[in-house]
Order: C-alpha cells, then sequence, then structure tokens
C-alpha cells in the first residue's frame, strides 16, 4: 500500500521518470540549494533523496533571487541512454514580470556529475521535454503575459496565456521551426505544469491548473496530433480537492503521469495538509502517488472512480512500506554535510559553513542578515511533521550585539522565529528570541523575550524547539548545568507556512528548522555546532 503523501515535506511540482524497474521523482527547490531533489524508488511505496544535481556555480547561482524564486518546476526524463533535466530559474515574481530562463542539463546516470546547462528560452517557466517515438524531441512551457494585473501572491489567469511547443534540436541545442500554442487551459484557468506522453497514437496532455492554492488541479487533454488541437478530458480535471475541503490532501495538481513495466497507470501530484482553524500548510506542498485505470474511452482515470486523490493507493504486488525511525540525529563527524540538510542560494558554501575547520563539529560563518538573498548562512533540514522537537548545542563567543547564532524555525526573511545566543550591553552574553510574524514586505522584528536571558559569558549552550502543529516553544539550557529552560511565550509556529504572511499565494517553499548565524559587523565570527537532533513527537 502507498501511504500519501510519499514525499512528506516541501517537495512540489512531482516529475516522475521510471528506467527499467527504477522510478525518480525530481522536485522544485526554489532558492534552497542544491538545486532539485531526486528520489528513489522500486517499489513507489519507499523513496530515497539520492541526488541533487545542481550543484555548481556555471549552473546554478541564485544569490539575490527574491524568496520563493529559484528553480521552478523541474522535468526529469530518459532518452538516448541518458537522463535529461529541464528547471527554470526564476529571477523575479513580484510586479508584472517573472523572468523565467529555461535550461537543459544531461547526466549518464543519477549519480554522475550534470553536464553544464544549455540555456533554451524564458518565455514562460514550468518547462517539460518529450521523447517522441520518431526521435523527435519537443519543449512545452507555460506562456507569461506581463500585460495584466497579476501581481505576486494575486494571480490572474490572463497572464497565463496558453502551452507553447517548439521542437528541440539535441546536436544544434537550440529550438527549431514554429511556436505554437497548442492549449489555453480550462475555465478554471491559470493552466501551467504541462507534461506530455503517447498512448494507443494519442498525444496527451496533462497541466496544472488554478493557481498552486485550495483550487489546484491537474487537468487533461489529449489530441491525434502533437500540436492539436486537444480536446478535454471528460472530467475536465483528473485530480484536484477543490470542490472537497474536508479530504485530507488538499491542493492537489501539478503532476505527471508513468506505467510500471506491467503497464499499470499512476500519476504524481503535490498537495497540501492545512492545519486548522487557519487551513495552514507549515509543511509546503508535498508529493502524493495516485493509481489510475484506462477506460475504453482511452481516457485516464482514477482508479478510485473520483478525481479526489486518496491518502492510501495501492502499490505494487509485494510492496511493503519501511518505518521510519522517528528520530534524527546528525552529529557532523563524516566530513560532509548530511543530505537533509541544505542552504540558501549560493553556489560558494565554503563562505557561509564548513565541517573541516574543527573536526566533528558544523561551523558557520557569521555573513550577512537573516532572511539576506545573497550571502546568509543558514543550514537547515525540511520539517517533515505537523509536531516535532529539534535541538543543538552551540559554542558562539559574541563580541558585539551584531553577532547572533542559533536555532531557527525558517520559511523566509519574513516568516521565521529563531532562539539565539548574542551579546547585550548589560546582559552580556544572552539567549534571545528574533520572530518574524508575516511582516510582508516590510520583514519587521519582534523580539518575544525582550533583550533575553543573561548566561555565562563562556560555554556550550543548548537550544531546543518544540512545534506541536500551530505552537512554538523555545528552550535553552547551559550544558551539564541544570533542566532545560523555556524562554518567551508560546508563538505562532502556524505563520511559517504557505499561508502566512503575505496568504494562499504569496510563497511556495516550506518550512525549515536549522541553524544560522549572522555578523552585521562584517568580521564573520564563526559559531560551532557539535550536533544536531529532530525528533517527531
Amino acid at each position: 500500500m502507498i501511504r500519501n503523501p510519499i514525499l512528506p515535506g516541501f517537495n512540489p511540482d512531482p516529475s516522475i521518470c521510471r528506467v527499467g524497474a527504477d522510478y525518480y521523482i525530481a522536485t522544485s527547490t526554489f532558492e534552497w540549494y542544491p538545486g532539485v531533489q531526486i528520489h528513489h524508488s522500486r517499489d513507489l511505496v519507499n523513496w530515497t533523496l539520492v541526488r541533487r544535481p545542481l550543484e555548481r556555480r556555471s549552473q546554478l547561482d541564485m544569490r539575490g533571487n527574491p524568496d520563493s524564486c529559484g528553480i521552478w518546476a523541474p522535468c526529469l526524463s530518459y532518452a538516448d541512454g541518458q537522463f535529461w533535466l529541464v528547471y527554470t530559474d526564476v529571477k523575479r515574481y513580484d510586479g508584472n514580470f517573472k523572468d523565467a530562463p529555461n535550461y537543459i542539463v544531461t547526466a549518464p546516470t543519477i549519480e554522475a556529475d550534470w553536464s553544464e546547462p544549455v540555456y533554451v528560452n524564458s518565455s514562460g517557466f514550468d518547462p517539460s521535454l518529450f521523447h517522441d517515438d520518431d526521435g523527435r524531441k519537443w519543449f512545452v512551457n507555460m506562456q507569461w503575459n506581463h500585460r495584466t494585473e497579476s501581481y505576486g501572491g494575486s494571480p490572474k489567469s490572463p497572464a497565463f496565456d496558453g502551452i507553447l511547443l517548439q521542437e528541440w534540436d539535441p546536436a544544434a541545442k537550440a529550438l527549431k521551426g514554429p511556436i505554437k500554442n497548442i492549449f489555453a487551459g480550462s475555465p478554471l484557468g491559470l493552466v501551467e505544469g504541462p507534461h506530455l506522453f503517447k498512448r494507443n497514437g494519442w498525444y496527451y496532455l496533462t497541466t496544472a491548473e488554478g493557481g498552486t492554492g485550495y483550487d489546484h488541479a491537474v487537468t487533461m487533454a489529449r489530441s491525434r496530433k502533437i500540436d492539436g488541437p486537444y480536446e478535454m478530458h471528460p472530467n475536465m480535471h483528473l485530480i484536484t480537492s477543490k470542490d472537497h475541503p474536508g479530504v485530507l490532501l488538499q491542493r492537489a495538481g501539478h503532476g505527471q503521469y508513468v506505467e510500471t513495466p506491467e503497464g499499470e497507470a499512476y500519476h504524481t501530484h503535490l498537495c497540501g495538509r492545512p492545519l486548522p482553524p487557519k487551513r495552514r500548510c507549515t509543511l509546503g506542498r508535498e508529493t502524493s502517488l495516485q493509481k489510475c485505470v484506462w477506460r475504453d474511452d482511452d481516457w485516464l482515470y482514477l482508479e478510485n472512480g473520483t478525481s479526489v486523490p486518496d491518502v492510501d493507493v495501492p502499490g505494487l504486488f509485494g510492496a511493503v512500506p519501511v518505518e521510519k525511525p522517528m528520530r534524527s540525529e546528525y552529529n557532523f563527524d563524516g566530513g560532509e554535510l548530511p543530505a537533509d540538510f541544505q542552504w540558501l542560494r549560493t553556489p560558494e558554501p565554503e563562505r557561509i559553513f564548513n565541517l573541516t575547520d574543527r573536526a566533528g563539529h558544523l561551523r558557520l560563518i557569521a555573513r550577512e542578515s537573516i532572511g539576506s538573498w545573497f550571502e546568509q548562512s543558514l543550514v537547515a533540514r525540511r520539517q517533515e511533521h505537523h509536531s516535532f522537537r529539534a535541538e543543538t548545542v552551540i559554542e558562539f563567543s559574541p563580541d558585539t550585539y551584531q553577532q547572533v547564532a542559533g536555532l531557527t524555525h525558517y520559511y523566509n526573511r519574513h516568516k521565521f522565529h529563531a532562539v539565539a545566543v548574542t551579546l547585550h550591553e548589560t546582559l552580556g552574553r544572552c539567549v534571545t528570541i528574533l520572530s518574524c510574524n508575516g511582516d510582508y514586505p516590510n520583514g519587521r522584528l519582534s523580539f518575544p523575550a525582550d533583550s533575553g536571558v543573561s548566561i555565562a559569558a563562556d560555554g556550550r549552550v543548548q537550544l531546543a524547539m518544540e512545534i506541536r502543529e500551530n505552537d512554538l516553544q523555545f528552550f535553552w539550557q547551559t550544558e551539564g548545568k541544570g533542566a532545560w529552560q523555556p524562554i518567551g511565550p508560546v508563538l505562532d509556529a502556524g505563520v511559517v507556512s504557505d499561508e502566512g504572511g503575505r496568504g494562499e499565494h504569496g510563497s511556495f517553499t516550506g518550512a525549515f528548522a536549522g541553524v544560522f548565524a549572522f555578523d552585521t559587523s562584517g568580521r564573520a565570527k564563526a559559531a560551532d555546532f557539535d550536533w544536531f537532533n529532530y525528533d517527531e513527537l
């Protein structure tokens, strides 16, 4: 049995690809580095993160990219003895423009070094590449129309100006031939996320529609010719939760079709699991998988007979889910950053952290302020559960209040909470709290613990946070002395979510738990972290 979501926590826009008995899913990473997450499975039930392929400055440099820009909607495919990865690096979100250059990289295996990127076009985001059975290749993406009142968190359908198709010439590494707008979308609007596949002489097109909030959907169409005209699915939407606010998997849309070697049909989709009472998705947009069937009319349907996604879905014969541990311990002894962790934007991680200056420790080199779009020393892992506890221990001796380091529950520059060690003029070294409760666009801080709590002038300090659905409580203790002490009031953890702050379509990533350091004096003060623990509650 498949238990959805199969990729919990921030893993949106799932593109699925099968090579023999191996399945791969690529998901968006937005401003988190390295770019694109690729998970692997052989049974569609158990998935393992195996690669983040965009890992070099020549492939990806997101310094200066605004929040929720960067890598949107990758498409992973396999043809001609190699993997193909198509992706967008969005450089602007607010205002009328998106500035969305699209690229292709290739590799002989998922684990190999991926090629230098080849630029394709910038007419819109959500690109994908279809390999036809006659050897030709076709590039599709949505077209962005800047001449509408579609601003950031308030998307308007006219800006999503249909799906463009053009032939890709792999020898010339360039598009060729006419550009055709093959699909205007359904009345739901906001058409994006196109993927093509072929079956029984039909070209099938699945798209994402309705925006990536609670009206989201997978819309399906087909044609005998790749450039159309395309007729709409009898139900219009293959997958959607938009008319069923009570089901667990909300915001269902944007996915891709895949077949098993035996011809069984499945379709991925993103989803969200909102928390009451405000319906905020603290885990971001996650990946789920639905079992499908082909009927005599040559249309694809969910096996459950509806368009509403299920939590439990029939899997491959004999597939048994492997129970995941409730506790994850990271001791930073291996000399490499644990695979669960990422950082923000920069292709030069050596400037913000290392595991070599002090063996067995993650050393953060404090740079710009928390929330910087350029060089922010923040290393974190995804929140995967609605309730969890994170702990760490820090060695940090600040010389000024401009030097701050600690533990954070982080979404972006205007949605985070942090407990930290710093210096105060009268308290001396202290533990304090910095919060930004969704204050868009100003990003104003609040200080829920006032100036903080005075601590010893030196020595290791343990920091912790407990998130229980919408509530967050920070704790601290001097290592080896006394018990955990709460600091500050219970905070709103739910603001660290897709819907927090500017609202439903304002941002698209997910909550992270991690460590950070900043030094706005410019002296690059180091903070050492010996371990980090994450426990499901």
